[in-house]
């Protein structure tokens, strides 16, 4: 068995942090480590269970003075039953619900987890890989989802031939149990969900054949899900409703989908920037001249040359790039053109002799400006 950590080390506070301090950090830990943001990790949930712990004795003046001065166990041997491998997620929400602001979870928890409850469907992860042009504009993409649905028998009731169902005989209709325990401060009262009912209040009188009494099978939906302008690799939508169909005329969970980016073959992205690579010929490089450059939105741009223009040089189209994904900024980023000039490999037997007229002029052999920005570049590399 793991030993256990300091409290104070367990939510990152110091001994002398104050209740609003500490109802910080357990807030943060517990947001980080929450069951809903971890699901199926043992980990997460573990973490989550000993912050709870820490919280429960540390916010509690009388508790953190005896913990203060006898450590874990109390002077009487403990903190009124009240440990991370004992307690389960209701059992936590019940208690500290209201340190989450009106929402113990990501997906549809109450934290009011008092009085009868309807069952929350599963969420579901889907990926959707996303090409520069459908990021550029958005797009709606379908899916055929498998997943919980209403049970077509008893039309997601559970019950069967309408018989419909009875008030809880454990928890009287509350939803909820109390637990009573004796501790060093007195009695000591928690409640938790009732394990009949799972906390409906209700139990149903016959169970349908179809489903077994919860109310869902398995099936198949299309979903359509719209996906905003702008979006970046990592981002997570969040569709509410559309995951899997909750027990008994339960509320349904939603659909988080994952986006993935395509590696685009023309464009590199810098977040809302795009960076295009201008392989430029030497003539137009040296004489100047037009050149068309392609944008995310389809269409090109004709841009002029300047004579003399040097590999490396940068040019910045304004509003060109990808649009701000809606709610973390505005407007469209820039379409940076990256120049380089192509020198070709092999050259013809004219092309060469035309070259070497040129050789020794002064004007190829680069002024001593152009000689000391090359030399600081070079520097600079290796530095």
């Amino acid at each position: 068995m793991a030993q256990k950590r300091d409290y104070y080390e367990v939510l990152g506070v110091d001994k002398n942090a104050t209740e609003d301090q500490i109802k910080k950090a357990y807030r943060t830990i517990a947001i980080k480590y929450h069951p809903d943001r971890n699901p199926g990790n043992k980990e997460a949930e573990e973490k989550f269970k000993e912050a709870a712990e820490a919280y429960d004795v540390l916010h509690d003046p009388q508790k953190r003075q005896q913990y203060d001065q006898f450590g874990f166990n109390g002077p009487q041997g403990g903190f009124g039953g009240f440990s991370a491998s004992s307690m389960n997620m209701d059992d936590i929400f019940s208690m500290f619900g209201d340190i989450f602001g009106g929402r113990a979870g990501f997906g549809g928890f109450s934290s009011a987890r008092r009085g009868p409850q309807q069952h929350r469907g599963s969420d579901l992860r889907l990926k959707v890989k996303l090409t520069l042009e459908e990021i550029a504009t958005g797009v709606t993409k379908k899916f055929k989802v498998r997943k919980d649905i209403p049970c077509a028998h008893c039309h997601g009731t559970g019950a069967e031939d309408g018989s419909g169902t009875e008030t809880c005989p454990t928890c009287h209709g509350s939803g909820v149990i109390t637990h009573t325990t004796q501790s060093i401060f007195g009695m000591m009262q928690t409640q938790g969900t009732c394990p009949t009912c799972n906390g409906s209040g209700h139990v149903i009188k016959n169970k349908c054949r179809h489903c077994g009494g919860t109310g869902v099978e398995k099936g198949e939906e299309v979903v359509e899900i719209k996906i905003p302008a702008g979006v970046a690799e990592g981002m997570i939508i969040n569709v509410p409703g559309k995951g899997n169909a909750g027990h008994n005329k339960g509320i349904n969970g939603d659909i988080q989908v994952y986006v993935e980016e395509i590696e685009d073959e023309r464009f590199i992205r810098d977040d809302s920037d795009l960076i295009y690579n201008l392989l430029l010929d030497f003539p137009t490089a040296a004489l100047g001249g037009d050149v068309e450059i392609p944008t995310i939105q389809g269409t090109k741009l004709r841009v002029k040359m300047e004579p003399g223009t040097q590999p490396g040089k940068t040019l910045r189209l304004r509003g060109k790039g990808l649009p701000a994904v809606q709610g973390y900024g505005r407007g469209n980023g820039d379409l940076v053109v990256n120049v380089s000039v192509y020198i070709p490999k092999t050259l013809s037997r004219e092309e060469k002799e035309a070259i070497e007229k040129f050789k020794h002029s002064d004007n190829f052999q680069g002024d001593a400006a152009t000689k000391r920005s090359i030399f600081q570049r070079f520097k600079n590399y290796f530095n």
